[in-house]
């Protein structure tokens, strides 16, 4: 079965990601383009640069064509968000992008990107589901690269990138950048995102060095998540090379991840706090803030003292972006390292947050340690702790009937005021510490997030759950 999760359909490469998937979830898509008339309008394809991407890609372009739906197909590999804007800015009903995003190398995947440039909803992802069920080897109609490009229903799309930065740059102080002259070291993890973040930073003036700037389909056997581990590298380079910041993305530019000066990594729960922060306390934006079940509390504190409300929904960022367009939220992200800011994309994008992070550090003069202590210093420190737990298939309903049927909890060694089943089970405390135990939706893993003032109490919390499950 191939199935969409939070972020997309994703297996891995050879075993389910493979030509015949590949082409069924092609023809699925233009089956439900023409039931819902859907089809007079170009569809973008995008790629990163993990193995397979580019030539799965040509294999959808392939079959959408022969379908005779016309295909914008960009000649070089490009971050998510790229899509996300081009759809949202051209007005189109459907874009793609094929990856994984920060999945392990064995790993592609298939993002559908919707009209506004919003990430697929369930009701469509569901939809599709269905009819690519059905669909067989024979049902798949395709035609040569070549042939699509004979008869135009491809065309490459020149020129991607323009619009893109410079709506980025449209949104930036820029001049307040210039006149830091900030030096960056630039980690794009061998990923898709190089070029767009290069040319902000190179016009804003930044003097930019990158490390992992080639395509290597094995990440340079890491994983293509900027988290802690994987940034250690960029961390003991930028302060050997005296860089002012650090800037890592994962494989697709959708999630960010900084490194201070000193060397320090800045995770992205600090990284959602300073830029809420930064945009109402120094820029004067007003309105709440929205993160997800697994994100930290401190936005709710920072919210509160700013007579602002913060919104909590399910993990996926279409809950996060449908919940800023209801409430006209400043920013809204998620613990993974994603965000996105209010008059931008409807999805996560690591190129115009890294943007913004650097025009915060070169407007307010301080180092994001410095802004962060500032920021504790009046709310308290929030500090999580998390655990990818790895399990046999069938283990998962065992886990499915103990916490979500018959809803059993570990003994906790904290008071517990609610507990929340909306997405996986979620058990708050009376000190606002929390944990939430849930199945990945990209990855055959559960994942359990605590946080609490201490790196000791959350590891306690995440430990109940990992015992009471015999993980």
């Amino acid at each position: 079965m191939i199935k969409f999760g939070t972020g997309g359909w994703r297996a891995e490469i050879g075993k389910d990601f493979n030509m015949e998937n590949i082409q069924k979830v092609a023809q699925g898509l233009c089956q439900y383009m023409k039931k819902k008339k859907q089809d007079k309008l170009p569809v973008i394809i995008g790629y990163d640069r993990r193995f397979l991407s580019d030539a799965a890609a040509k294999w959808i372009a392939e079959v959408l064509s022969a379908n005779d739906i016309k295909v914008l197909f960009l000649n070089r590999s490009a971050p998510t968000p790229l899509i996300m804007h081009y759809v949202m800015k051209n007005n189109l009903y459907f874009g793609l992008e094929v990856t994984a995003s920060h999945n392990p190398s064995n790993y592609n995947g298939i993002k559908i990107i919707v009209k506004e440039g919003r990430d697929a909803p369930l009701e469509t992802t569901e939809a599709l589901e269905k009819i690519i069920a059905d669909i067989d080897t024979d049902d798949i109609i395709s035609h040569s690269f070549e042939h699509g490009l004979k008869d135009k229903t491809i065309c490459y799309l020149k020129n991607p990138f323009n619009d893109f930065v410079d709506d980025i740059l449209e949104l930036l102080d820029v001049q307040a950048i210039r006149n830091r002259g900030l030096r960056i070291l630039f980690d794009p993890m061998h990923g898709s995102s190089s070029y767009p973040l290069m040319v902000i930073l190179h016009t804003a003036r930044c003097t930019v060095d990158i490390i992992n700037g080639n395509r290597d389909a094995y990440f340079g056997g890491s994983m293509p998540a900027p988290s802690e581990s994987t940034l250690k590298g960029l961390a003991m380079e930028v302060v050997h090379g005296g860089y002012d910041l650090g800037i890592g993305v994962d494989g697709d530019g959708d999630r960010l991840g900084i490194i201070d000066r000193n060397g320090q990594y800045i995770s992205a729960n600090s990284i959602l706090v300073l830029l809420y922060y930064y945009l109402h306390e120094y820029k004067g934006w007003k309105g709440p803030v929205v993160r997800n079940l697994a994100t930290t509390h401190l936005l709710d504190k920072v919210a509160t003292d700013f007579g602002e409300e913060c919104y909590e929904v399910p993990v996926g960022f279409k809950y996060i972006s449908s919940k800023i367009d209801e409430v006209d939220a400043v920013l809204g992200g998620e613990s993974s390292g994603g965000l996105t800011v209010r008059g931008h994309i409807h999805g996560k994008d690591s190129v115009y947050a890294a943007s913004l992070f650097v025009e915060m550090i070169s407007k307010t003069g301080k180092t994001p340690t410095e802004l962060l202590k500032k920021i504790q210093r009046k709310y308290g420190s929030y500090i999580m702790v998390q655990e990818n737990l790895k399990f046999e298939p069938e283990k998962k309903e065992e886990i499915i009937n103990i916490v979500m049927n018959e809803k059993k909890l570990p003994q906790f060694p904290l008071k517990m005021t609610a507990v929340n089943y909306e997405d996986g089970c979620k058990v708050y405390f009376d000190d606002s510490s929390f944990v939430i135990c849930r199945f990945s939706g990209t990855e055959p893993l559960l994942r359990i997030f605590a946080e609490s003032s201490a790196k000791e109490k959350a590891a306690e919390l995440v430990n109940a759950w990992r015992s009471f499950l015999n993980l």
